[in-house]
């Protein structure tokens, strides 16, 4: 298998929603995808910041799952990044309270050597700067870059972004946010417009609509699994995220055709994020409760269509 570099942040999470709400609880981007990642066994590193305040139990969890945190940066005397935020009754939207930046201001990533040569990077939701700087310590070039980012680098840094586009595999962005960096209503035009800024794979996720993945002339989508409950959204994109990268640098094959199985994992590891509040469900999950919701994708969309 592939090893692979997870950039983003490690982070307090405040999280309030129509089911209850939590004070300071483990979250950031690098959390979410290295606690998916690790339920496919590959050679995982962090690349993050936090402060000396980040609990050592956090960081054990990580290590016990996998995750290598020699890239993890611990700052004596700093305070680790910390958000807060609301959700809406309809749980699609959410306000939020807090952002503070804390460490994550000067936050310098520094790859481990163990893994210059990695063949997976996802980087995780960052200033399209320092994803840049993550790529241009490499020592070889990655078989797969995979790139997450959101609106506000549209808005605050949109040609630091569009250097980095110029050099990643795989874009993942929410359908507004697709549009926001095209101008395009249509997903489809979207996507072909954000092919010539660099990425030759295009996923546009949908939230409990599911996610549509694009390759030039080749569009594939995968619905999101029906749930009976959505307790706390919070990490769902970066847990799919890490599901999609995990997947792909556990079978070393990028093309489009295994690219679907990776949209697959990655939802299904998504939909087990949202039923609880954080990072609780992601740490008490086994390997037989992914293999029964993945069956249970399979009988959601595999069938034979009868032409007449």
């Amino acid at each position: 298998m592939g090893k692979l570099v997870i950039v983003g942040t490690l982070a307090f999470d405040a999280i309030e929603t129509p089911f209850g709400k939590t004070d300071k609880i483990l979250g950031g981007a690098a959390t979410f995808i290295g606690l998916a990642a690790s339920q496919f066994k590959v050679d995982c590193a962090a690349v993050s910041i936090v402060g000396d305040d980040f609990p050592q139990d956090y960081l054990d969890l990580l290590s016990g799952r996998g995750v290598n945190l020699k890239g993890v940066e611990i700052v004596k005397g700093g305070k680790t990044f910390f958000w807060s935020g609301r959700y809406h009754n309809d749980m699609n939207s959410r306000d939020t309270l807090v952002t503070e930046l804390n460490t994550l201001a000067d936050f310098n990533p520094v790859v481990p050597e163990d893994y210059l040569n990695a063949e997976v990077v996802m980087l995780g939701n960052l200033h399209p700067a320092v994803q840049m700087s993550v790529l241009n310590q490499m020592t070889t070039k990655p078989k797969m870059v995979i790139l997450d980012t959101m609106n506000f680098w549209m808005d605050s840094a949109l040609e630091d972004l569009h250097k980095v586009m110029q050099h990643i595999d795989v874009i993942t962005i929410n359908d507004e946010e697709a549009r926001q960096l095209t101008g395009e209503y249509s997903l489809v035009n979207a996507a072909s417009k954000i092919h010539k800024m660099g990425p030759q794979f295009v996923v546009i996720k949908k939230g409990e609509h599911g996610a549509l993945l694009f390759n030039e002339d080749n569009v594939f989508y995968a619905p999101a699994l029906p749930l009976r409950e959505v307790f706390d959204p919070t990490g769902a994109g970066d847990t799919f995220a890490g599901g999609f990268a995990g997947y792909l640098a556990r079978t070393e094959d990028y093309s489009f055709e295994n690219m679907k199985n990776a949209i697959i994992y990655g939802s299904t590891m998504a939909s087990f994020c949202v039923e609880k509040f954080g990072t609780e469900r992601m740490v008490d999950l086994k390997a037989d409760e992914i293999r029964k919701r993945l069956q249970q994708f399979k009988n959601l969309t595999q069938f034979d269509i009868r032409l007449t």
